[in-house]
């Protein structure tokens, strides 16, 4: 009984810290930061042509961890390296939250991956 609530309590302290990672960013300051975004990805984070990666409805931590992946260059785009750079961390998390709160018009992949026709 005593190993059982102590792994009750274990559980409990994990979950209550994972849901603090996952609550970040402010929607609406994302919307006014991510007014740069706009030009390529759209307002409604669909994007303006296919070349540009349609946003919308994106996981907020997959977001997050592409912009820090420019910002540091763990990937090699220059125009999204100068984007991120101006970026805080604070600035990811409001952008990601405001990106991965829209509806998505991606139904489905055929199309948006690369070398597919």
């Amino acid at each position: 009984m005593r190993r059982a609530l102590t792994l009750f309590s274990i559980g409990a302290m994990l979950a209550f810290a994972s849901s603090q990672l996952l609550a970040s960013g402010n929607i609406q300051n994302g919307k006014q930061k991510a007014a740069t975004c706009f030009a390529c990805h759209g307002v409604d984070g669909n994007g303006i042509d296919p070349q540009y990666p349609r946003l919308a409805g994106q996981y907020n931590l997959y977001l997050q961890q592409v912009l820090h992946e420019y910002k540091d260059g763990q990937r090699n785009n220059p125009i999204m390296k100068g984007m991120a750079s101006t970026l805080s961390d604070q600035d990811i998390e409001d952008v990601a939250a405001y990106f991965s709160s829209l509806p998505t018009k991606l139904s489905t992949l055929k199309g948006h991956i690369q070398g597919d026709k």
